[in-house]
């Protein structure tokens, strides 16, 4: 298992690599000039001194050789100097927003605590609801409880993450008043007040997100667990006097978890970038939001990093599920 995940790991670096090559060609040949919002009145001489400025007068491979140093080295030594009080990356150029002038990691970090509060915790909400259902829904398949679930699921599937935003507003904010229909970035947790204002303004959103996780992972457990309950070893474990609560929940969910940990890993990015949509709908001020200024300021350096941060989470998430395989069945062997 560690030759294959030291492999994987090593694989890992020429797929980034190409993955960045894709992403920084299609964001620098698009059509569109960061110069273009710049006023009329500005003489062209000054125009070319900001385009050298943002270093736009250097040839295409040498700005894609100094971004990926900066994103790989020296961002990672700028954390590290946050982080243990060092001096390895002082002095270093960093990679700079177009729309603020401010370094890129350095906004990122500072919007990454919203999405990850509010995602990490949608997403831990909604495996946490489906699994249960899933095991449950195919124990008793066909139960009024399994019909109830699919009903909902398919509700779940069905209805976009813009459209369900909405919904839960004008039911829950404007109708009856419950929560506030958009997200406080500016709130600080320092009292029982504020913590409970920071769980109110937070329930919505993670309804929303929670809702989309649940309706995926609860179909694939159930229908994983459907495929288990008839197999052989089943009845020789129930054969054998096992409790059914043992046969289920041991025998019968370690092997029907395998798939699943396949839909939950790569679940983890395809959550956030539903919260981009999720984001702008109650104004979460996170990366989402954040992706969506920067499109509309044609911020390429921006647009850049954070579809490459959700590219790192792809093949980060793909590597963990396929380690899982391993832990869960011995039968899977990679060395």
């Amino acid at each position: 298992m560690l030759t294959y995940t030291i492999r994987r790991l090593v694989l890992a670096i020429p797929t980034l690599m190409f993955i960045s090559l894709v992403i920084f060609l299609l964001l620098e040949l698009a059509p569109g000039d960061p110069m273009a919002q710049v006023p009329l009145t500005v003489p062209p001489e000054v125009k070319e001194r900001m385009r050298e400025a943002l270093g736009l007068g250097e040839p295409l491979h040498v700005r894609f050789v100094k971004w990926l140093y900066q994103f790989f080295v020296i961002e990672p030594a700028v954390f590290i100097d946050t982080m243990f009080g060092t001096d390895w990356a002082e002095g270093q150029q960093r990679v700079i927003s177009w729309q603020t002038r401010s370094p890129v990691m350095e906004i990122v970090v500072q919007r990454l605590p919203q999405t990850l509060t509010v995602v990490g915790l949608a997403y831990l909400v909604g495996v946490l609801i489906a699994l249960p259902i899933g095991i449950y829904s195919a124990y008793k398949q066909y139960s009024v409880f399994d019909q109830a679930g699919t009903f909902i699921s398919m509700v779940g599937f069905s209805v976009p993450p813009f459209f369900s935003g909405v919904l839960v507003i004008v039911i829950f904010s404007v109708q009856l008043g419950w929560l506030p229909s958009i997200y406080d970035t500016t709130l600080t947790v320092n009292s029982w007040e504020t913590f409970w204002q920071q769980v109110r303004q937070m329930v919505m959103p993670v309804m929303v997100l929670a809702l989309q996780t649940t309706a995926q992972i609860s179909r694939f457990m159930r229908a994983s667990m459907l495929d288990n309950l008839n197999q052989d070893y089943v009845r020789t474990a129930r054969a054998k006097g096992l409790s059914e609560a043992t046969v289920v929940l041991i025998h019968v969910l370690r092997n029907s978890m395998i798939p699943v940990i396949t839909v939950i890993a790569l679940g983890v990015p395809a959550i956030f970038g539903g919260a981009i949509i999720t984001e702008q709908v109650f104004k979460v001020n996170g990366i989402g939001q954040l992706l969506i200024t920067a499109i509309e300021a044609n911020d390429l350096p921006m647009v850049h990093t954070l579809t490459f941060i959700f590219a790192v989470l792809i093949v980060t998430f793909n590597l963990i599920a396929d380690v899982l395989y391993g832990v869960l069945d011995p039968r899977i062997r990679y060395d």
